[in-house]
C-alpha cells in the first residue's frame, strides 16, 4: 500500500463474509453433510450464532431447512460437499420448489482458479438444479457473496416461494474480500385495486350457491384470522386442499371437508353444485381438487400471484395481490351474510361427517386406517402437530383428521415424495418444543431415510415417530389392484423396530392390540425423548371405502 494512502483495507476471508451474510439474514440453523469442500466455511461456523446441525443424510438436512422455511416462511439453509453430496439435494430441492418452501441450499466445488484434480466428483451442479431451482448460480468471486446471499434470500422468499441453489468454490471461499453485508428489509406485496374487488363482490353477490376453497398459500402467509373473519362474516361453506388444512378451523359449522380426492368424494358434490368457487391460496402444483370446464363452476382467484392457466384451471376473475389484505377488503365491500341457500352444501356436511366417523372405534387388529386416525386426533391437542411421509394413508388423514390451526398437518400434495416425513417431525420438533409432534410414516419411507434416528437422538428432541406397518409398498399396491393387475413385486421383509429404535438411544413400541394405540401414544408423549411405534395396519379398507363406497353413495344425496 502506497504510504500516500490515509485509510487502510479491511479483508475479509469469503467464508467469514458468506457466514456474516447469512446472520444477517436471520438464519438460526444450517442443515449440513459438510465435505472437504465446505471446511472453509465449517470453520467460520464454528465461531458464529448459527447453529450447525449435523445430520446422517443430505436428504436428511435439506428436508429439514425446507420444513423450516415452511413453517417460518423464512429461508432454511443447508450445505454440503460437490457431486454426490449436492446431487443429493436434488429431491429435496423438488419438494421446496413444488410445494412453495423458502429454501436456500449451498453446495461446495473443486477450485475454479485451478485445480490438480481433473474432474473428479465434478457435474454441472448449477445447470442441474437450474430447471428445479428459483435461481441457481456460482459465486466466482468472494466479493459478489454479499449481493448473492441477499439476492438468494429475496428469490427464496418471495411469492411463490421455493429453492435457491448457490455454489461456492473451495478456492472462492478462502480468498480475501473487502465488500460489506447488505442488510435485508421488509417485502411488502401490492393490494388488489377496487376494480377487480368490485367485480368479485358482485360475481359473489351473484351467485346462488358459492363456496370458498383455501389453499397451500394461505398456510404460507399465516392469513388465518383474515380468512376466519370473512368465512364468519359471510357464512360462505368452505373446504380446503390437503395443503391448505387448518387455515380455517376444520370444527366449524360451514367447513364441508378436504379434497383428498381430486373428483368423486362427498365433498364434490357440494363442488358440483356451486356455481361460484372463490379459490384462495391454490394454484395448479397441488394436486386439483376440482377440475374446472367450459360452461361449468365460475372461479375467483385469490393469489399473489396471477393464474398458472392449464386445461382444468381457467378462473374467471383474479384478485392479485396481498392475500390477507384482499380478503379482508373483499369482506368488507360484501358487507355481512350472504342470502343464499345452504341447505344442500349442510346435507353434504352430514353426509360426510357420517362417513367419516364411520370406523372410528372399529376394534380390528392389525389395525384399519379409520381407527388409526381418529386415534391420533384424540391424543394430539389443538396446536400439536403431525408430519406425513406419503403413501395410502396420507389421504385418510386428509380426508378424516380435522385440523384446528394453520400448519398442524405438514404433508407433501406437490411432489408427494417419500423419505421427507422424519426431516419434517424433526424440524417442527426442534422448532416448537412444546408441542407434541408425531411423525407418521409408512414402513417404506420410513426406511428412506431412518438414519434420522440418530440425529433427532442426537438434538435432544421430543417426537414419536408412527411406523404404519404393512410390509409392502402399500399405495402402489393398491393401485396394481385397482389396475386388474396381479399381486407381485411390491412386499418387503422389515426390521425389528422396536431393536432398531433401541440401536440409535431411541424408545421402540411395538402395538399389540389395537385397543393399546391410544394409551402407547400417551405413554411415548408422557415419558419425552425419541419414540419409535411399530404399529401393523390392515389396509383392505381401502377399496371398500375409497372405491366401491364412493361409487356406489356419492352423490346420491
Amino acid at each position: 500500500m502506497s504510504a500516500f494512502d490515509q485509510t487502510a483495507t479491511t479483508f475479509t476471508k469469503a467464508s467469514d463474509l458468506l457466514v456474516a451474510a447469512l446472520e444477517a439474514e436471520g438464519v438460526e440453523y444450517v442443515f449440513a453433510v459438510p465435505g472437504e469442500e465446505n471446511l472453509d466455511v465449517l470453520e467460520s461456523l464454528r465461531t458464529s450464532r448459527i447453529e450447525l446441525v449435523l445430520t446422517r443424510h443430505e436428504q436428511g438436512a435439506a428436508f429439514m431447512a425446507a420444513t423450516y422455511g415452511r413453517l417460518t416462511g423464512k429461508a432454511g439453509v443447508c450445505m454440503a460437499t460437490l457431486g454426490p453430496g449436492a446431487t443429493n439435494f436434488a429431491t429435496p430441492a423438488a419438494y421446496a420448489h413444488l410445494g412453495g418452501m423458502p429454501l436456500v441450499m449451498i453446495t461446495g466445488q473443486k477450485p475454479i482458479k485451478k485445480s490438480k484434480q481433473g474432474q473428479f466428483q465434478i457435474v454441472d451442479v448449477v445447470g442441474l438444479f437450474d430447471p428445479i431451482c428459483k435461481m441457481s448460480k456460482q459465486i466466482v468471486h468472494g466479493n459478489t457473496i454479499p449481493s448473492l446471499i441477499r439476492e438468494a434470500f429475496r428469490v427464496a422468499q418471495e411469492e411463490r416461494p421455493g429453492a435457491v441453489l448457490l455454489e461456492l468454490p473451495e478456492d472462492i471461499a478462502a480468498e480475501d474480500t473487502t465488500e460489506p453485508v447488505l442488510q435485508p428489509h421488509p417485502r411488502y406485496y401490492a393490494v388488489a385495486g377496487d376494480t377487480v374487488l368490485n367485480e368479485a363482490a358482485e360475481m359473489i353477490r351473484s351467485a346462488k350457491m358459492p363456496l370458498l376453497l383455501l389453499g397451500a398459500g394461505a398456510n404460507r402467509k399465516h392469513a388465518r384470522s383474515a380468512l376466519s373473519q370473512f368465512v364468519n362474516d359471510t357464512q360462505i361453506p368452505f373446504f380446503d386442499t390437503q395443503m391448505g388444512k387448518g387455515v380455517v378451523d376444520e370444527r366449524s359449522d360451514l367447513f364441508l371437508g378436504t379434497a383428498a380426492l381430486s373428483d368423486g368424494d362427498y365433498l364434490h358434490c357440494a363442488i358440483e353444485r356451486a356455481d361460484l368457487i372463490i379459490n384462495v391460496g391454490h394454484d395448479v402444483v397441488e394436486k386439483p381438487p376440482f377440475f374446472m370446464k367450459e360452461g361449468g363452476t365460475k372461479v375467483i382467484h385469490v393469489n399473489y400471484k396471477a393464474a398458472q392457466v392449464d386445461q382444468v384451471y381457467f378462473p374467471q376473475v383474479e384478485v392479485v395481490g396481498d392475500l390477507a389484505q384482499s380478503i379482508e377488503r373483499l369482506g368488507d365491500k360484501l358487507g355481512g351474510p350472504l342470502d343464499f341457500d345452504r341447505s344442500y352444501f349442510e346435507r353434504v356436511k352430514q353426509e360426510t361427517d357420517m362417513h367419516i366417523s364411520e370406523g372410528a372405534d372399529d376394534p380390528r387388529f392389525p389395525v384399519i386406517p379409520q381407527r388409526f386416525v381418529a386415534d391420533t386426533r384424540k391424543v394430539m391437542r389443538d396446536c400439536d402437530i403431525i408430519a406425513l411421509d406419503n403413501g395410502i394413508y396420507k389421504i385418510w388423514y386428509a380426508r378424516n383428521y380435522q385440523a384446528y390451526q394453520p400448519n398442524t398437518v405438514l404433508l407433501d400434495n406437490a411432489l408427494a415424495t417419500m423419505g421427507a416425513g422424519l426431516p419434517s417431525a424433526m424440524m417442527a420438533a426442534k422448532l416448537y418444543p412444546d408441542r407434541r409432534v408425531m411423525a407418521i410414516c409408512g414402513d417404506g419411507g420410513f426406511m428412506m431415510n431412518s438414519q434420522e434416528v440418530e440425529t433427532a437422538v442426537r438434538l435432544g428432541l421430543n417426537l414419536v415417530v408412527t411406523i404404519l406397518n404393512d410390509s409392502s409398498y402399500g399405495m402402489i399396491r393398491w393401485k396394481q389392484s385397482h389396475a386388474g393387475f396381479e399381486d407381485w413385486g411390491l412386499e418387503f421383509k422389515n426390521p425389528d423396530f422396536v431393536q432398531y429404535a433401541r440401536s440409535y438411544g431411541a424408545t421402540g413400541h411395538r402395538v399389540e392390540r389395537t385397543e393399546d394405540l391410544v394409551p402407547t401414544f400417551e405413554q411415548a408423549f408422557a415419558a419425552g425423548g425419541v419414540h419409535l411405534i411399530d404399529l401393523p395396519v390392515d389396509y383392505s379398507e381401502n377399496q371398500r371405502v375409497l372405491i366401491d363406497e364412493l361409487a356406489e353413495k356419492v352423490c346420491l344425496i
